[in-house]
């Protein structure tokens, strides 16, 4: 027996092209094309159309990174889009059938400053490169990161961070921290926080898991996007990632592990409800 499942992708990306959407995209549609699996998925521009999806259509929605400032600014896509997570929550809280949510890096980010789960600050520099991830406690036994090594690694790129969390909201939301930013010896900066488990079904990180090794590699050896790098971060940043890129333990590791294994955890829980009897 087939099992189906709608996806919605919430592109958060302003209308700019990036490799973000493509390996999102790809991601989806593996998990789609697995034996006994069957659905689709829609793309919804939150920020450009101010799309977004009915709760009740799917199953699983996917939210992207974005450019720009996550501070509230009043867009006309921002009440929407926060009317949306907390008709997610409330859902969750309400309904047998529940639906999960991964929220990446700006949506991360949006969803943090909304529930006022902690403070969302500018960087004294940008955060670019393949960095170092630490799991905390409750992190090193969380379905969403297991496999993955203690440090694992992944594509990080902010001009803001998450820092200062609100533990009791978090844990009045039945949430917790899953990791934090690369330990910085001697410099006097609390390390920002890198993944939240909002709930049962929703979580968000900071980094980027949906990018892939071989379109990060691609991407980075465009001539324009070398001297740009080189520029700004210096030649032994561009020749580190470029090392990462092709290290099977670092990108690729998390590439394979954690959307996917969200998307995998989140199917069986669909699975189980769907099978007791109303």
């Amino acid at each position: 027996m087939e099992n189906t499942y709608r996806i919605a992708i919430l592109d958060m990306n302003a209308g700019v092209t990036n490799e973000g959407m493509r390996c999102i995209k790809m991601i989806a549609g593996q998990f789609l094309e697995k034996e006994e699996t069957k659905g689709n998925y829609d793309i919804f521009d939150v920020r450009v159309k101010n799309e977004l999806p009915d709760i009740k259509d799917y199953d699983i929605f996917l939210s992207s990174g974005g450019p720009g400032s996550p501070q509230i600014e009043g867009a006309v896509w921002e009440t929407p889009f926060f009317n949306f997570l907390d008709e997610l929550l409330h859902h969750n809280l309400t309904n047998q059938n529940k639906k999960f949510a991964f929220l990446i890096c700006h949506s991360f980010q949006l969803a943090c400053l909304h529930w006022d789960l902690a403070k969302v600050t500018k960087r004294k520099s940008t955060s670019f490169g393949i960095m170092p991830i630490h799991k905390t406690d409750t992190g090193k036994i969380d379905e969403l990161l297991e496999g993955l090594n203690n440090p694992f690694y992944a594509v990080d790129s902010r001009d803001y961070q998450v820092v200062r969390p609100d533990k009791r909201k978090i844990e009045s939301l039945n949430g917790s921290i899953l990791c934090r930013e690369k330990m910085r010896q001697n410099i006097n900066l609390e390390r920002a926080i890198m993944g939240i488990r909002f709930s049962a079904e929703i979580v968000g990180v900071q980094f980027h898991p949906e990018a892939d090794a071989e379109g990060m590699m691609r991407y980075f050896q465009k001539k324009e996007k070398r001297s740009q790098i080189v520029k700004r971060f210096g030649s032994k940043k561009y020749i580190q990632m470029m090392d990462y890129l092709d290290d099977d333990d670092k990108i690729l590791l998390t590439h394979r592990q954690i959307i996917p294994r969200f998307l995998k955890c989140a199917a069986e829980h669909i699975e189980e409800t769907r099978s007791v009897p109303l």
